[in-house]
């Protein structure tokens, strides 16, 4: 485990510049010859606008990547995405709207009474899209978590139109982690807060690219509604999982007080953080529903308390649903740990913050299909590979207990990625994952989630981004393969940035391509061939 006494970490979250054009890289290696693409990742560019600081990880205004690939040379580009937040902050050179741990505060320049009006409008949520890009039909879609996505053109990075879903769809908002099959059917899940304050969590599907070219998007449908646990109380949903016949969604302890929320937006200075509050009793729940017809199952599956941001990948095997997560143990926020000003404390007292936090752990989740009241007691899993075990209790609920599939002290392995084109929602074998030491990304990691066997690469004071996996063509092996991520030394002499590509296989260094930027840290993104 590697120290970072000198900080170099805090430069992930320093505000930058956009490009005009692309910039060349110099390549260290030989890239494949097969690799001919783009990496595209969205993250946070922008960190205060004029003297008002922007204060989560969440909330700095979204900036665009990209490394070209083609035949052996590389170029960098990146351009902040024209939101509606974004270009109103710019032209208003103060926090417009209110993101998810910043607070706008009305315009100080209108009077009393303009300003009174405002609030009757209601709230203006926000569309700064700085968490993922999905494909959707023909087109790219950068995305958060609310009810707008902004379509953005992949080959200059320039932003088209912003599309809001509410539109096509009973939905608050969406995840920024939906499910894409093959054929380019998209699926996700969002919080639906339905009438008469009746609570849900609706699963959607966007159909693949229509034969008459229209929009799939004008032809989204809710699929199925899964039941909240708390009328009131809406669980926080960052993703799900999705086997061939089923989808998997695990409803953590961490809530959204919608009392709260909706009265927020006539007080003064409130954000979204500001709405979350723990169940420090209810533990978690598993929900399934069948696919197609799209059914939801009234099973009761229970578990103590974890958050859940990202699911590995779900599949079933002989009557079962084996669900793998990247979980933190309790049911404390963990976004509370991820404000800014924690980010860039000296080590040490990053350190310290993480030692209070929940501790992180990639854990495997078996749910029986066939489920009796008169097996109480027993332990429903037959599985012979998994420790993971599901016991009917007295009130016919189902309590799980996990398999530990990678657990190490305040170092967490996240921002997983899979060969997903060919093992999404099957029997797998590899994860590759975004070290977290204390909350700082410095290393990539590769996990057998069959042997438990890890790999790691790292290299000093230097900070890496989630690893995506680009297949070998052609190539028959899961982990045949690299994988691409966006790698910062901000202490290097030249060339701080760099896109990394290592083989899959074992984790060593293919190649490198480097530029003389520094790049903020980004979350997730994808590769577009």
């Amino acid at each position: 485990i590697i120290e970072h006494p000198a900080g170099g970490y805090k430069k992930l979250f320093e505000t930058c510049e956009e490009l005009n054009e692309p910039i060349s890289a110099v390549v260290v290696g030989v890239i494949p010859a097969w690799l001919s693409g783009s990496l595209l990742r969205l993250g946070p560019g922008m960190f205060e606008v004029g003297a008002e600081p922007f204060y989560h990880l969440f909330d700095g205004q979204a900036l665009m990547h990209k490394f070209d690939l083609k035949n052996g040379h590389v170029t960098y580009h990146r351009k902040f995405i024209k939101t509606d937040a974004y270009v109103r902050a710019m032209t208003e050179k103060r926090v417009v709207i209110t993101e998810f741990g910043t607070a706008a505060y009305p315009d100080p320049c209108k009077n009393i009474f303009s300003r009174f009006f405002t609030y009757f409008k209601g709230i203006e949520v926000t569309d700064n899209c700085l968490v993922n890009v999905y494909p959707v039909g023909e087109d790219f879609y950068a995305c958060t978590e609310t009810n707008y996505i902004t379509k953005v053109d992949p080959d200059t990075l320039e932003t088209v139109k912003r599309v809001d879903l509410c539109d096509y769809l009973s939905i608050n908002g969406v995840t920024a982690h939906p499910h894409i099959e093959s054929d380019g059917t998209v699926y996700n899940i969002g919080n639906c807060f339905g009438k008469n304050m009746s609570l849900a969590y609706n699963i959607v599907k966007i159909p693949s690219t229509q034969k008459d070219k229209s929009d799939p998007i004008a032809k989204s449908e809710v699929l199925v509604q899964l039941p909240s646990s708390e009328r009131f109380k809406p669980s926080y949903v960052h993703s799900f999982g999705m086997t061939e016949n089923y989808f998997v969604f695990v409803e953590t302890p961490v809530k959204i007080n919608l009392l709260k929320f909706l009265t927020a937006w006539s007080i003064w200075g409130t954000n979204y953080m500001d709405c979350f509050q723990s169940n420090e009793t209810i533990g978690t729940w598993f929900h399934l529903a069948t696919k197609d017809p799209a059914v939801y199952i009234e099973h009761k599956f229970r578990t103590s308390a974890f958050n859940l941001f990202h699911h590995i990948n779900s599949y079933e095997d002989d009557g079962f649903i084996v669900v793998d997560l990247c979980t933190w143990k309790g049911h404390e926020f963990v976004y509370n740990y991820l404000y800014l000003a924690n980010l860039r404390e000296n080590w040490e007292e990053v350190k310290a913050a993480a030692m209070r936090a929940p501790q992180p752990e990639v854990r495997r989740y078996v749910l029986p299909m066939d489920v009796h009241r008169e097996a109480q007691g027993k332990n429903l899993i037959s599985l012979q590979y998994t420790t993971a075990t599901a016991v009917m209790r007295s009130d016919g609920t189902i309590w799980l207990e996990p398999e530990v599939l990678f657990s190490g002290p305040r170092q967490a392995f996240e921002f997983p990625q899979i060969n997903y084109s060919k093992f999404s929602g099957k029997n797998y074998s590899y994860a590759y994952g975004l070290g977290l030491n204390h909350f700082i990304p410095d290393r990539i990691c590769k996990l057998n989630v069959k042997t438990k066997e890890t790999w790691v690469w790292q290299e000093q004071d230097s900070y890496p981004s989630e690893p995506i996996f680009v297949q070998t063509p052609n190539s028959v092996e899961e982990d045949d393969g690299v994988l691409l991520s966006i790698v910062v030394n901000p202490g290097a002499d030249q060339r701080p940035g760099f896109l990394l590509i290592l083989n899959a296989r074992d984790l060593t260094e293919v190649a490198r391509a480097e530029v003389e930027v520094i790049i903020p840290v980004t979350f997730h993104g994808m590769y577009k061939p």
